[in-house]
């Protein structure tokens, strides 16, 4: 099912003897576009430090209560790699996290690539690679970017802005991120709309911008997002047959 990623902050993650905390952002790798960690505000408990944890570690969501169960003891997360609120994750921190737990990372193939195709799954390993291995281990992780940054940031379409990026749908089986909500209120009051992030150029992150290659009529005259209704494979396909983009469930 597709949800939004407004809406997962602040769901409780519990380990199996207790809580650890609330979700408070979704890390995101730019290469592939999927959730390779929920970041958990552990409050007073582990003050001063980011719980990273793989969406692998969680067992079956209960929605309905917000509520996120993760396959880990409070002492694993509490004796987990140190990572400071304030320090950006390097690929050192990564390679700790996942020997910690014993994770199979998502640049070595592992199960992050969910949802690609083969030749996409193979680029996007081969650009991983080389980018880990040509960067020193203590530099920040270049894709790994976080989806409270990404909200607020401009879309420019090829002849100007249209709006900003509201929310981030999220499959909630593959933890993928499907859609970026486009709210355009600057254009047309009330009015937001859908644009796959795989249809986007680039991100220019020192800018605070998504970049489209697509005219402001197309994205202005796009199927209309509801948010007080689930995204359903009915709207999808009006979605992708409007943009006349191969739907990604093909």
């Amino acid at each position: 099912m597709l949800r939004s990623a407004k809406k997962i902050y602040g769901y409780t993650i519990s380990a199996t003897d207790g809580p650890i905390g609330t979700v408070n952002d979704l890390l995101l790798d730019d290469l592939n576009w999927t959730i390779c960690y929920l970041v958990a505000d552990t409050g007073h408990w582990l003050s001063g430090r980011k719980v990273l944890l793989v969406p692998e570690a969680l067992g079956q969501p209960d929605w309905a209560s917000r509520s996120l169960p993760v396959a880990l003891s409070r002492e694993q997360v509490q004796n987990s790699p140190h990572i400071g609120t304030d320090e950006p994750v390097s690929r050192q921190m990564e390679d700790d996290l996942h020997s910690y737990y014993g994770w199979n990372p998502y640049w070595r193939g592992g199960p992050r690539l969910f949802g690609l195709r083969a030749a996409e799954t193979a680029e996007m390993l081969a650009r991983a690679a080389q980018e880990r291995a040509a960067g020193k281990a203590s530099e920040p992780d270049p894709h790994l970017r976080s989806s409270t940054e990404m909200i607020g940031y401009y879309i420019q379409a090829r002849d100007g802005e249209i709006g900003h990026v509201d929310d981030l749908i999220i499959e909630d089986e593959l933890w993928a991120v499907r859609y970026l909500v486009i709210d355009t209120r600057n254009w047309l009051p009330g009015r937001k709309v859908l644009v796959a992030p795989a249809w986007a150029e680039d991100v220019d992150w020192a800018h605070r911008k998504v970049l489209v290659d697509l005219s402001r009529r197309t994205i202005e005259d796009s199927p209309e997002y509801d948010p007080s209704m689930p995204v359903n494979r009915e709207y999808e396909g009006r979605l992708y047959d409007y943009y006349g983009r191969p739907k990604h469930w093909d």
